[in-house]
Order: C-alpha cells, then structure tokens, then sequence
C-alpha cells in the first residue's frame, strides 16, 4: 500500500497565489450565513440541541481542509443523515439531552474510525454498493421522514415517534387537537416560502439569510417568546468546546454499530457522487480512498469536540463555488467566522425562533426529492424504476437504519441477477456493415450453415456457468440446419472461475460426443492463461483459439469446406 496517496498532501496551500485571497474569504463568508442556521436545524432534527450542530459546522471544515483532496469540497451536517442520527441517538437518550450529546459525538467517531479504516484498506469500491437508481429511492424516502419529522416545530409544537408511520400520525394528532401556534406557524412557513422562493426566482440571493435574520428580528422585538409562547434557540454555551473523548462504553458501541455502519455508507456515497462531479467540472483528479480518509477523520474529529456526524454537502458546495471559493481557505473562513460567532456574539441567535429552523430543514429535505429521476427511470426501464420504489418504501415504512441495509441489499440483488443470467447474442453477417452483429439488432443478418456464433456479455463464474452451457444447448437445439461448430466470440468475458472452467471441459467433450467442434475467438490472454493454470480445455487445440470473430468463420469454412459468399474480403471485427 502506497500510503503517500493516501495522507494529506495540502496541494492547495502549496500552489497557493495571492489572487485567490479575496474570493475565499468572500466565499467563506457567505458559507457561514447557510452553515449557522443549517447546521442548528440539522441537530435538531437529529435530537441533538442546536449548538452542537454549530460545533459540527466548525470541526470538519478545517479537518477536511488538512486532509481532503478537493479543493472546495465542503463538510458539515447534512439532511440525509439526520433520520439515521435520530434514530440511533433518540432511543438510547431516553430524554436525556447530555447524554444525547455524549451519544452524538461517540456516534461521529465511531463512524470515522469506520471510513478511516474502509480508506486505508482501499474500500473506496464499496461506495458503489448503492447503485443510481436504489439510491434516488433511497433520498426520496429520507426526503419524506425529514419533512414529517420537522412538520410539528413548523406548527408550533412537539410529537413524537419512530418512522414516518408514527411520526405522521402523530403530527395530525397534535394538529387535530389544537396543539398548532399559530404565530409559529405563520413564521415557518412564511420562512419556508422566502428559503423556497429565493431558491426558486433569485438563487444568488441566500434566502435561509434572509429567513433567519428577518424572522430573528421580528421575533426580538415583538418579544414572541413571551407573547405568543413560541419556541426559540435560547441561550447558547459561550466559546468552543474542549477535546474531549466521549464515554466509552460497549453497550453503546454495539447499539451504535448499525446505524454507524448505515451513515458511513451513504455518507461515503454521497462524497464520491459530490466529489467525482466537481472534479471533473473543474478538471482535477481525486482519489477516493484519499476522500475516506479525509471524511473519517473529519468525523472524528467532529465527534472529538461534541459534534455529531457529517458528510459533504450537495447544497453548501454549490454556494461555495457559486460565491467564488477556490480553495479549501473558503472552508477555513467558514469555520473561523462560526468560531468567532460563538465566542464574542452567541447572544444573536437566543431569539432565532424553531420554527424557522424547522423551514431551513424541511427546504434541505424537499431538495433531496427528486421525482424526474423516477420518472425517467419508469420511461427508460422499469426494472429500475421498480428497484428505486423499493428502495423508497423501505426507508420510509421499515425504518432509516434498515432501509440503507435495504437499499445496499437491492443493488447486489440487481448485480447478481445481472451477473447470473446476461445479455447473451447469436451474431451473423449485415451486408453492407463490418464485423458480426446480434440478430436480434439486424434480423436481416445471414449465419454461416453449420455455425453458431455465440456471444456471452459478461465474466463466467460459478453463479452463471450453468446459464451458458444451457443457452448453447438451446442454441444448437433451435439452429434451422445441422451444427458443426460452435464458436464463442469471448471478448466480452473478462474472468473465469474453477467452476466454470469445469463447465467448459464437460461443454467440450459433450459436444465433441455430438459430433460438434467447439473454438473460440477473441480470448483475452489472461483469460487463456488462467484456464491453462486450471488445466481446462486442454482437448482444444490452439489452432481453435482464433484472434477474431471473422478468422474463426475463415477457420470454420476451410475446414467444413462449407460454400460461403461474403459481401467484403478479409476478416470482421467483432461489433
């Protein structure tokens, strides 16, 4: 293991120039009036209180800032998280907020020590296991349990419950027995309408700015508190907290384990999604497992000053770039700016009203639905599109923990179906166009007598062999002619395992026993090494092992002494 790709390198500081400076701390700016309000809301909704949101704004920006890659990619709390935060943190607090707290943060280190480990073991593949579609599913199922769960702060009072079944039935509970404020209510939505609106018509204008400042404001100098018995921030702890390792105790690891499992997965996702779109839109290379080792140690780190889990963010980065950030001095900005806020001037946000920041929750909720995906899916191939409701219904009505084992479940079901039964193709000749094509695409395509060209669209293993050696027999059994040869065009299979090797000596003396010559075209060289270390197909002579498609037919028509007229001289490529 090359450990110097691993560990932080701070190109950006060392190709640092001058010109960058104004725009970063711009950038940075602007970063802090989305991270304040977001980060508060966020912890919230995750059970934690708001100033620990405020600490898990400040951490992984300046750890990503040391170890991450990309040179904008911004760190912090982020909606797709809090149903999993909540659902690992609620049940265990038991309506104690310090040791809410204290579980927060064991819950962020535990997940780092988790992608830290994945990234130094090379693990970056795995952030593959959700797959497009389960996971467009999956988001719009943690849209939904996100808006329900902040739908009672946004009326003004409190309900609890476990999954969007208890959650919303306890919200038109409290609503239908007159538990809603309604100058609560008046401010969220009125605050959720300037966050979407801003959104929608001006989006260079931060609308959860103006929602927050316009609405603390109002709240101070009406005395809303008092008046009309809304709920607000409150007092906030002066300064930052201090290093510290949260209790540490086995009971709760174990408890923590699958929801840590849970975050890690589609927080690493979400980085390699968010990572591979701005650095190819910004022409820099990133390697992933270096972006696991910078998300985990930005979530140990977090979890080392009482915060609570991050990832990236979809929304903050394209602020950031947006504001004109051109490095990771924006994030610093950021952190320093929120830093500053605690320690000279958290009095600012005592009278900021939870209702407000249960509209800035619910807009970040709505941004994960994404209904033109499903759509599309449906229009393109339903298969997904059914995968990707699956996906929904098990977030949103078996719970946010298991839906993510769900969702990763879902993916590898649809790769082994994939794997285990192919496209697979009979290829023939099109006049007029090179190489041998599928007949199912050129129906007009003529097949030489006697010939079967074969193609299997996928590598051969145990799960699959018995798939070919059954799509050949049927192949031979449906010819309109006599079969002498059979010919794999093998290009497509890139690995061979023993059971398959196995398959293939039994296919080849089973169709030698039938009078069937067996060749193949187009093996990869690894692919022949490694079937002569299995010691299979050895009965085939090299002279069967044809370097193309059309040398194979050449192969066939000399030795059957079949008549054949071809529209072009030479040997085909294969399509």
């Amino acid at each position: 293991m090359h450990t110097r790709s691993i560990w932080p390198r701070l190109e950006w500081a060392r190709t640092y120039r001058r010109a960058y400076l104004p725009r970063d701390v711009f950038a940075g700016i602007v970063l802090t009036t989305i991270l304040v309000p977001a980060g508060m809301g966020y912890a919230e909704a995750s059970g934690l209180p708001a100033i620990v949101g405020l600490y898990a704004s400040i951490v992984p920006l300046l750890a990503y800032a040391l170890l991450g890659p990309s040179r904008i990619l911004v760190l912090g709390p982020d909606s797709s998280l809090l149903p999993l935060i909540a659902a690992a943190i609620i049940p265990l607090a038991a309506g104690s907020e310090e040791r809410a707290v204290a579980l927060g943060a064991l819950l962020a280190v535990v997940v780092g020590v988790i992608i830290i480990g994945a990234g130094v073991a090379r693990l970056g593949f795995l952030t593959d296991l959700l797959s497009a579609p389960v996971r467009h599913g999956y988001l719009n199922g943690i849209a939904l349990i996100v808006v329900a769960s902040q739908l009672p702060k946004l009326f003004g009072f409190s309900a609890e419950g476990d999954g969007l079944v208890e959650r919303t039935r306890s919200f038109l509970t409290g609503a239908a027995d007159g538990a809603t404020n309604p100058v609560a209510l008046a401010i969220g939505v009125g605050c959720l309408g300037v966050i979407l609106g801003f959104r929608r018509w001006r989006p260079e204008v931060p609308g959860i700015l103006v929602a927050v400042v316009g609405s603390t404001v109002v709240s101070a100098v009406f005395g809303l508190a008092e008046r009309s018995g809304i709920a607000v921030v409150g007092p906030l702890p002066v300064g930052l907290p201090p290093v510290t390792l949260p209790p540490i105790d086995s009971g709760d690891i174990l408890a923590l384990i699958p929801a840590a499992l849970g975050i890690a997965l589609v927080s690493a996702t979400d980085m390699s999604v968010l990572s591979r779109t701005f650095s190819i839109r910004r022409g820099e290379e990133v390697d992933q497992d270096r972006e696991l080792v910078a998300l985990g140690g930005a979530n140990l780190a977090t979890g080392l000053f009482s915060g609570m889990p991050i990832s990236s963010s979809a929304s903050r980065t394209p602020v950031a770039e947006a504001a004109g950030a051109q490095t990771q001095l924006t994030s610093v900005v950021g952190a320093l700016a929120i830093a500053a806020l605690l320690v000279a001037a958290p009095g600012l946000l005592v009278d900021l009203p939870t209702a407000t920041l249960a509209a800035v929750v619910i807009a970040a909720g709505l941004s994960l639905v994404d209904v033109d995906s499903m759509a599309r899916l449906w229009r393109v191939r339903s298969s997904e599109f059914w995968l990707a409701l699956a996906s929904f219904l098990g977030v949103a009505l078996v719970g946010v923990i298991e839906g993510v084992f769900f969702a990763v479940a879902l993916s590898l079901l649809k790769f082994v179906r994939r794997a285990w039964s192919p496209h697979d193709a009979v290829l023939g000749r099109a006049d007029g166009v090179k190489g041998y094509h599928d007949l199912t695409y050129y129906p007009g395509a003529r097949q030489v007598p006697g010939l079967i060209l074969y193609r299997f669209d996928a590598p051969l293993f145990f799960a699959n062999a018995d798939v070919f050696r059954d799509r050949i027999r049927e192949r031979i059994a449906t010819a309109g002619s006599p079969v002498r040869w059979v010919v794999v065009a093998a290009e497509p299979i890139t690995d061979v395992d023993t059971t398959a090797a196995a398959m293939l000596d039994a296919l080849q003396e089973e169709l030698t026993t039938a009078g069937i010559t067996l060749a193949f075209a187009e093996v990869k060289d690894p692919i022949r090494a490694r079937l002569r270390r299995y010691g299979a197909l050895l009965r085939v002579p090299d002279e069967l092992f044809f370097p193309t498609v059309g040398t194979a037919v050449s192969g066939y028509i000399r030795a059957s002494g079949e008549s054949w007229t071809d529209w072009e001289e030479g040997p085909s490529e294969r399509p």
